[in-house]
């Protein structure tokens, strides 16, 4: 008695793949990233170690030797700042006008976005771009009509004018900023908030306000900085008694050549206020990014 016996066809065995470990792929995304990080920061932070050593140095090593630490350290440059009664005045001028140039564009700036966000009107979206317009100008144009407007009105050589100049520049920015914030508000709020018998102005400042707590902040940070930082107008709509620092730095050129050492201590001590406020709104700004706004 006889069986067929069935054959079966050889199947060739796959050639050994390499075995890569994820984890030790994950481990150098990570150093890579990290290194990569670290050389980006040490790029940023490089001006402004040399800043801060320029003004630890005093003028004859700043000009006839290259070092990256001072061979005499000196506080001289600070101390002709913190002596000198135009310069510290020109910190106290600068903070003043910009606070209150800060202040003045949140405050009209969160009315405009509301409507802008919330309701539909003739000529609405031309009205958003004409107000963003206004922020695309070059502060060039307007410092000749601003300066006859306040010297009409005797505003030269104090704080609301520069205050007020630069509302032009932020309250474009400062409304387009809030608007994106206050369009994630669900408008479903506005209505239960009416609903339960609040007034407007006391939904708003109670309710709706801290609901774009991180929009506002985002908001100062940037109205803070292009005030603090800005120099034509508040040159030229300043003479003495609200002179800002900005001003007060060009007093390092003169006839002789250029005090390296106490304008660099001067920039330094520039960079303290605007890094103090990154400092408190960073995590705001963080949200504005997921946003789309900043």
């Amino acid at each position: 008695m006889s069986t067929d016996t069935a054959t079966t066809p050889a199947v060739a065995k796959p050639a050994d793949t390499p075995h890569v470990s994820l984890a030790h792929t994950d481990e150098k995304r990570n150093w890579s990233s990290i290194i990569i990080l670290t050389v980006y920061i040490i790029f940023l932070m490089v001006p402004i170690y040399w800043l801060i050593v320029t003004s630890l140095k005093d003028n004859l090593e700043i000009m006839t030797n290259f070092s990256i630490v001072p061979n005499e350290w000196t506080l001289k440059n600070y101390r002709n700042i913190f002596t000198d009664e135009s310069w510290y005045s020109g910190y106290i001028n600068s903070a003043l006008y910009v606070v209150m140039n800060t202040v003045i564009s949140i405050v009209l700036a969160l009315p405009a976005a509301y409507a802008f966000s919330r309701y539909r009107f003739l000529g609405d979206k031309h009205a958003f771009f004409w107000f963003f317009t206004n922020r695309m100008s070059p502060p060039a144009v307007f410092a000749l009509p601003f300066f006859q407007l306040y010297s009409a009105f005797g505003l030269i050589d104090t704080h609301i004018a520069v205050a007020l100049a630069h509302c032009l520049f932020n309250l474009p920015l400062a409304i387009w900023i809030l608007e994106g914030f206050i369009s994630g508000v669900p408008k479903e709020i506005d209505e239960t908030a009416y609903i339960d018998g609040y007034s407007f102005p006391k939904f708003f400042v109670k309710i709706f306000v801290p609901m774009i707590a991180s929009g506002i902040g985002v908001t100062a940070f940037f109205c803070f900085m292009f005030s603090w930082v800005e120099l034509l107008l508040a040159r030229t709509l300043t003479t003495t008694a609200a002179k800002p620092i900005v001003a007060t730095m060009t007093r390092t050129v003169s006839s002789t050549g250029v005090d390296w050492g106490l304008l660099a201590a001067a920039g330094t001590l520039t960079i303290i206020p605007g890094a103090l406020v990154i400092w408190f709104v960073r995590n705001y700004i963080a949200k504005g990014f997921a946003l789309g706004r900043v």
